[in-house]
């Protein structure tokens, strides 16, 4: 056996703690648990999402579309006008 030393916000691991707990689970069977499944997975075994809800490609390719649209885009000078540009198409 080896010892793993992280650091972390005390609140985080508090509620970590909190929930693990009633699971059944203590913090060091948790990451265990953790590092068995990103053996397993050959990598994080759960899709990171930004604060968005996003995946970092997903984020990425929204702000180039919102990029392409700030440069090559139409812009209204009322939603009455955006509206009949709608309706015209």
């Amino acid at each position: 056996m080896t010892t793993i030393q992280i650091r972390t916000n005390e609140k985080i691991k508090a509620s970590a703690q909190q929930i693990l707990g009633k699971l059944g689970l203590d913090l060091s069977t948790a990451i265990n648990m953790y590092l068995v499944q990103i053996i397993e997975k050959k990598g994080i075994p759960f899709e990171i999402l930004t604060k968005n809800g996003l995946t970092a490609a997903q984020e990425k390719e929204i702000l180039k579309e919102i990029e392409w649209t700030k440069t090559h885009g139409k812009s209204y000078s009322s939603a009455r006008e955006l509206h009949k540009d709608i309706l015209a198409s």
